[in-house]
């Protein structure tokens, strides 16, 4: 039997000791290379070829879903499994949709990553606790996809809802910088930067600033150590 090898992408040593060691412990596992963030992730996929990655969707500079859009643009035959902090269905749909095959919680048990991992190099498909064929999963994107009135444009990006200028503003806000900080920090009107925030909290559907700022934390949008370098 072929080993499947995989490399182990997340920017958390414990996380990602805890599991290389989990997977090396497989017979038919080799983990043949680690990253810690996505720029490494993508040279060492390239020069490796891995059959699966296992990438943390939140990682410093390329996220996950940006270095698995990669992959598929550089046509490398590399199975992506993406895990995330915090499961999201709107996530699970842009990941899909960028190239994953596989989206699942960092709270899984082992047994059913390995599972994950097998089953993708088998051309399966597994989010939200299913196992998909290619048409299945499109089937399982369509009925999500209309559950949501989330716009899903370029799978290649980041996702979330709001313009370039509104992330900066909401980086600021995560920070806790006040209205007036933001204005002096971006060269904008305080007025321009209240429209922002308004529109922030609408597009998010959030009542203040610490919603918004918990709700992009969470969601991988800014990073806290980021903000606070």
């Amino acid at each position: 039997m072929n080993e499947i090898t995989v490399v182990v992408v997340d920017d958390h040593p414990l996380f990602r000791q805890g599991v290389v060691e989990t997977l090396s412990m497989e017979n038919d596992i080799e983990v043949i290379g680690e990253a810690s963030n996505g720029e490494e992730a993508i040279a060492i996929i390239r020069a490796l070829r891995p059959d699966v990655a296992v990438l943390d969707v939140n990682l410093p500079g390329m996220n996950g879903q940006q270095v698995t859009r990669q992959i598929v643009m550089d046509k490398i035959p590399t199975q992506v499994v993406l895990l995330t902090g915090y499961d999201d269905v709107e996530q699970a749909i842009h990941a899909m949709r960028a190239g994953a095959s596989a989206y699942c919680s960092k709270d899984v048990q082992p047994d059913y990553l390995m599972n994950a991992i097998r089953q993708v190099t088998r051309g399966k498909y597994v989010v939200d606790d299913q196992i998909f064929d290619l048409n299945g999963l499109e089937l399982w994107l369509q009925e999500k996809m209309g559950e949501t009135s989330r716009p899903y444009s370029d799978p290649g990006e980041p996702f979330h809802p709001l313009s370039a200028r509104e992330m900066e503003v909401l980086s600021c806000v995560t920070q806790g910088m006040s209205n007036k900080e933001i204005a002096a920090m971006l060269g904008i009107s305080h007025q321009t930067v209240k429209n922002h925030v308004t529109a922030i909290l609408r597009k998010l559907g959030v009542e203040d600033r610490t919603q918004a700022a918990v709700y992009a934390l969470r969601h991988g949008w800014v990073r806290l150590q980021d903000s606070e370098s």
